[in-house]
């Protein structure tokens, strides 16, 4: 777990740790719409194109929603909101679901770091490289859901 008073960071978003990938089944709420999880949600939101969102949301798969993320219009603000539409999908995932919030905050103190394969250095990290925005947005909902605890 610990070595020199630095904690082991979590890099595998897969098995017991399934729950932080963002193509984990879960209710979260975009403009109203109920959506099967923060990858369906935060795909739909690219788009303004209430025919695209709504092909993202049937898609019976994450990955699926994923591919149809590409196609669709890009709204013009996508590149300076994204970062805040992924915050709020995932604090909704965590907030909203007792259990899943109990997993999540049994990660602590632990780095989360959304370490993968397939070249993305904004959200996660590949190679050693990259931004780890996800891992930092799942431990900044962590940080907070502590801080509601501890009130």
């Amino acid at each position: 777990m610990s070595t020199k008073g630095h904690w082991q960071p979590i890099t595998s978003f897969r098995s017991q740790y399934a729950f932080l990938s963002n193509f984990y089944p879960c209710r979260v709420l975009l403009d109203g719409v109920a959506y099967g999880s923060v990858e369906h949600a935060f795909q739909a939101a690219k788009t303004v194109n209430p025919v695209e969102r709504e092909r993202i949301q049937r898609c019976s798969t994450p990955g699926a929603a994923k591919r149809l993320g590409r196609e669709v219009v890009l709204r013009p603000e996508w590149e300076r909101i994204k970062l805040g539409v992924m915050t709020e999908l995932v604090r909704q995932k965590f907030t909203h679901d007792p259990r899943l919030r109990a997993q999540l905050l049994k990660t602590y103190p632990h780095p989360l770091v959304e370490e993968n394969t397939w070249g993305d250095r904004f959200w996660g990290v590949c190679g050693g490289v990259g931004e780890n925005h996800l891992g930092r947005i799942l431990m900044e909902v962590r940080a907070d859901l502590r801080a509601d605890e501890r009130q």
